[in-house]
């Protein structure tokens, strides 16, 4: 896609710094982006980013080996700066991974100690500034986060404003994350000036995505209008976390009660499901089911963010990302303009 921007080097210094064909990346959800969907997005031509956060060492270089049996391209492993992350860190730099994506917090210290160690650092932000610092701190990208994305988000700002935003304060790499799923999305934010993009729910109703079957129908039939933002909904096992997710009746009830805070919500702590180990869900719990959760699953975090009305039909990882890339570049291409 080098050709659609030709006065300027930072789309094709994305492509070179991460190495691949296609200037799009997996977002990291956790729980949903296993090795066969980070390793489908890596085979297309894309940046695939593994969630291994929160996971031992021994489950972390587990993770890389998993991947690395299904791909021999470039990837990220994703690392979550608001848990302990410094042994997942060590295992990154001592298996040669390509690329960390660091989320979840700014600590310049995982900046220089990723760089150190050999890695591509990939760093989310929600602001600018905060952009500004990952870049003076050694980061490669900048991954912007609107607050339309689905799961855990950072920041309070929408797509459409950050991304030029950060473009401004930063001559590295910006990768636009948040409420895009398709190639019109994937064109806009080219044309506000990023370099890639991250992609999120589309990928959920991938064929490889491993979530459960309710949970991807409702993504399935899902309007724009039907997610929610909240600061404390889903806060068990990770509170002070706001988040985007599908409206529920576990958020109906709560937004019908006053939206109560943590101790003084609705049925709180009642168990709601098991996960495939037999571990209990309980309500108000971040977990994203997978195909094995037993229970009402419908009550639980369907994470989503506000592009989930373009997500209408399941496909290969692979001819996601073709698609999208295809349709932008055509796009791109041909301009589209009224004026």
């Amino acid at each position: 896609m080098q050709s659609i921007n030709k006065g300027d080097p930072l789309p094709m210094r994305l492509l070179d710094t991460l190495q691949v064909t296609k200037p799009i990346l997996s977002a990291p959800m956790a729980g949903a982006a296993g090795p066969d969907l980070v390793a489908a997005v890596c085979n297309a031509g894309g940046y695939g980013v593994i969630p291994l956060w929160g996971k031992s060492k021994d489950q972390v270089a587990c993770g890389i080996e998993e991947l690395r049996a299904l791909t021999d391209r470039n990837f990220a492993v994703n690392l979550n700066l608001s848990f302990p992350y410094e042994d997942q860190l060590d295992i990154c730099i001592a298996e040669g991974v390509h690329g960390v994506s660091l989320f979840w917090g700014m600590e310049p210290s995982a900046i220089a100690r990723a760089k150190a160690g050999g890695l591509t650092v990939l760093m989310s932000v929600g602001n600018a500034k905060e952009a500004k610092a990952a870049a003076e701190a050694g980061a490669d990208v900048i991954v912007a986060q609107g607050w339309e994305a689905g799961g855990h988000v950072w920041g309070q700002v929408s797509t459409m404003a950050l991304i030029p935003a950060v473009v401004d304060a930063v001559d590295i790499p910006v990768v636009a994350a948040g409420g895009i799923a398709d190639g019109r999305g994937m064109a806009a934010a080219m044309m506000l000036g990023a370099s890639g993009v991250w992609i999120g729910t589309r990928l959920l109703a991938s064929s490889e995505a491993t979530i459960h079957e309710v949970y991807r129908n409702r993504i399935l039939q899902a309007s724009e209008a039907d997610t929610q933002w909240a600061h404390d909904l889903y806060d068990v096992g990770w509170p002070d976390a706001p988040h985007r997710a599908l409206s529920n009746s576990t958020s109906q009830e709560w937004l019908q009660t006053g939206s109560s805070a943590p101790g003084h919500r609705p049925n709180e702590n009642e168990q709601i499901g098991r996960r495939p180990n037999g571990d209990p869900v309980v309500r108000y719990q971040s977990y994203t089911p997978l195909p094995e959760t037993s229970g009402d699953v419908e009550a639980m975090s369907l994470w989503s963010g506000q592009g989930v009305s373009l997500v209408r039909k399941v496909m290969p990882a692979a001819d996601i990302v073709e698609e999208i890339y295809q349709e932008a570049k055509k796009r791109l291409q041909t301009g589209h303009s009224v004026l």
